[in-house]
């Protein structure tokens, strides 16, 4: 059983110190567990950057965890595999016929690129280990992609949504011919839309009826006004610290306006409720779990890698963040491919969220971990240099405190 020592504990509490001292962060929280419990949980900030009156970030603050929406909607997926609903082979097009006539773009980042017709179908297990060649297109800045954007249809709440992703193309546009290689879009968007179709119900009651209810998870689509209570504002970086960010193009937030529920950047949680999703899939793993929400193949699966060798060219060039190289992608997340110099081993699952949070799950040592504020940089998008550091440090300081009993 592994543990975290004294020792590790009081080296923890300075790297929070440090942190909170060093102003060169927002608010922040991180967190980690083994398969027994959470182990550790700090915090440090205040909800509004630098703002004492908005109250200091603690373990029910809320994050917008963007892409960590992602490993959710992929259980979903998955839980509807196991109950035979759905298969891995799949066509998308099932679904949604706006993917039979799917297109390869010569060039993504042409204003008018060339193009020709996909000679196979997107698949589910293409949208699962993105390689379905959806992609995010490559020049948004510090702002989310335009599809995001869209305005919200309660009468068909996915139209808009295609529509914008087909744009002035004769079909949906991809990056590369579905299943040869790895690029980073909408896939999992797609999977939530496709959970919603097969069950009936929107991502937001599948996932309280099958996840986070059974987990006694807080989280929504939803930033309600109990949610927004608590909730860590958004900064953006600039010359002088921070300030609160008001003119982001980001997706719509206001609550009683979304009837679009995006299985790839949508909810809001705390990183402590996210943490217990973790602590779950790590206690599946290990043959503990009571009553899963998965079967012990299909959380295996999120371990293994199975991206083409293009594919882990190409999530290494994306994943700047990653301690190591030669990651593959799984069923939902990136899987590293060597133990890392400082503490998670091979075989990890990690993954991030567009706002500056980061985790990982490593089932060998039997932890997991979580780290996040919610911030912009100045120049870097959401790949913040000061908050990756803080997140490197964190993870360092981990590993060093832990100690098998």
């Amino acid at each position: 059983m592994i543990k975290l020592t004294s020792n590790g504990k009081e080296s923890l509490d300075n790297l929070v110190a440090t942190l909170v001292a060093g102003r060169t962060i927002p608010g922040f929280a991180l967190g980690a567990t083994t398969v027994e419990g959470e182990i550790y949980f700090n915090s440090g900030g205040y909800r509004n950057a630098d703002d004492l009156a908005s109250g200091e970030v603690n373990g029910d603050t809320v994050f917008w965890i963007c892409s960590m929406t992602k490993m959710i909607a992929h259980i979903a997926a998955l839980q509807l595999i196991e109950q035979g609903k759905l298969t891995t082979e799949t066509p998308v097009s099932k679904f949604f016929p706006q993917f039979e006539n799917v297109v390869v773009l010569a060039d993504i980042t042409s204003a008018k690129p060339s193009y020709s017709p996909a000679k196979n179908a997107i698949t589910v297990q293409h949208l699962l280990n993105f390689s379905s060649g959806l992609f995010y297109p490559p020049t948004t800045g510090t702002a989310m992609p335009g599809p995001y954007a869209m305005p919200h249809d309660k009468e068909d709440p996915h139209a808009n949504f295609l529509a914008a992703l087909q744009g002035n193309h004769p079909g949906i546009p991809v990056k590369f011919e579905p299943g040869t290689d790895f690029v980073y879009g909408y896939s999992s968007d797609i999977l939530g839309f496709i959970v919603e179709k097969i069950s009936g119900q929107t991502l937001e009651i599948y996932f309280q009826d099958n996840i986070f209810g059974p987990l006694g998870v807080k989280g929504s689509f939803y930033l309600t006004p109990d949610l927004k209570g608590n909730f860590l504002t958004l900064s953006r970086r600039t010359s002088d610290g921070f300030k609160l960010e008001t003119d982001a193009k980001i997706m719509e937030q206001d609550y009683t306006k979304v009837s679009r529920h995006m299985g790839g950047v949508g909810l809001y949680t705390s990183l402590r409720d996210y943490l217990k999703i973790l602590r779950h899939i790590l206690q599946i793993h290990a043959g503990t779990a009571t009553k899963p929400v998965l079967k012990l193949e299909s959380v295996s699966s999120l371990f293994v890698g199975a991206s083409t060798e293009e594919g882990i060219k190409n999530l290494d060039l994306f994943t700047i963040s990653a301690p190591t190289k030669g990651n593959s992608w799984s069923t939902a997340l990136a899987v590293s491919s060597v133990d890392a110099p400082w503490g998670r081993k091979k075989g990890s699952a990690f993954w991030s969220g567009w706002a500056g949070t980061y985790f990982f799950m490593d089932p060998t040592t039997g932890v997991a971990a979580i780290y996040g504020t919610q911030l912009i940089g100045e120049t870097s998008g959401s790949r913040d240099p000061d908050n990756l550091s803080a997140f490197v440090a964190f993870e360092k300081t981990l590993y060093a405190g832990l100690q098998q009993d």
